[in-house]
This record gives C-alpha cells, sequence and structure tokens, in this order.
C-alpha cells in the first residue's frame, strides 16, 4: 500500500466533516499525486497537535514563513507510508520532542482545508493529536521561529480558530477514550 492508498483509506473511515471528507476524497480520486506539494490543484497535508493532558498543555510552534502559532505539521514526503507516519514525523521534527510522542488512538481528530500561496492552492490538512511524554522538553527546529507550551484556556488568545477547533475535538477525543 502506497501513501495515497493509505490516506483513501484514512479518509473513508473518518466518519466527522463528511462534506470536507468528501472533497478531499474527490480529490484524491482526480489527483494520483494529490499527497505531495508537486500537486498545484493542491495537497493533502499531515498534522498533530501535540498535548500534554497531565499539564493542559498543548505545545505550539511559531511558523517561520507564516508567524502564526500552530500545530506541528506539513508535507508528505516519499519515503511516508500512511498518514499517522506524516502527523508523527512532522510532530517530532517540528517539537524536538524525538522519543515518546504517541498518536491519540482513533486516527485523524479533524480536517482542515486552507488556502496557501499559488502555485499550489490549497492545503488539505489530515489533523491528528500526539500525546508527549512526561517531562518532554521541546527544541526549536529549522521551521519555526519558537516552540511554546500554552495551557489550554491560553490557546484561543495566541492560535487561529483551526488550532482552537484541533484542541477541542481533542479533548473531546480524550473525553471519550478515558
Amino acid at each position: 500500500m502506497n501513501l495515497h492508498d493509505d490516506a483513501v483509506l484514512v479518509l473513508k473511515d473518518y466518519e466527522d466533516q463528511s462534506e470536507l471528507r468528501d472533497l478531499y476524497l474527490e480529490h484524491l480520486a482526480s489527483h494520483p499525486d494529490g499527497v505531495y506539494k508537486p500537486c498545484t490543484a493542491g495537497h493533502v497535508t499531515g498534522s498533530a497537535l501535540v498535548i500534554d493532558p497531565v499539564g493542559k498543555r498543548v505545545l505550539l510552534t511559531l511558523h517561520r514563513k507564516l508567524g502564526m502559532w500552530l500545530q506541528m505539521g506539513g508535507h508528505c514526503e516519499p519515503g511516508d507510508t500512511t498518514m499517522a507516519a506524516v502527523a508523527l514525523r512532522e510532530a517530532r521534527e517540528e517539537s524536538g520532542i524525538e522519543h515518546g510522542l504517541t498518536l491519540v488512538p482513533g486516527g485523524p481528530v479533524r480536517l482542515d482545508r486552507h488556502p496557501i500561496p499559488a502555485p499550489c492552492n490549497w492545503h488539505l490538512d489530515v489533523q491528528y493529536a500526539a500525546l508527549a511524554p512526561a517531562g518532554a522538553v521541546a527544541e526549536v527546529s529549522e521551521e519555526s521561529l519558537d516552540v511554546r507550551w500554552f495551557p489550554y484556556e491560553e490557546v484561543a488568545s495566541v492560535a487561529d480558530t483551526s488550532v482552537v477547533l484541533l484542541l477541542e475535538a481533542t479533548l473531546a477525543r480524550l473525553d471519550a477514550t478515558g
């Protein structure tokens, strides 16, 4: 199975946001290269909100190009085999937490489609959540200006709506899984 096939399976199993999910699936059906950056019609990306439920905080990155506090995430790469692996790789790379990150069970937490500058036009982000190990220490990557832990209640004051919705969906998932 390749990454494109995995993305299709992951999205078919995702039960929320049906209209957006269907748009992602249509994109992948029309674009065999739709998971990679060169696809100018848009491409699928993977991200993960790094969360410390014990400390009731999340780790955000100050994105170097956008100047915004965001979850960890980015482009699929040729060596990636699953969307979960993309999200986990991006979380490790951008957080500096090399060991102990684990994805919250249940697959993606949300989907978020957002415009990006031409020539590509769209990111079709498949968003996961990753649990940070106790005592995790974050480090700034080349892609970030800063990384910082924020208490849940501060996220809305520093990040945009997409990150707030991702945090809310993550907390709901954690509550549901106990």
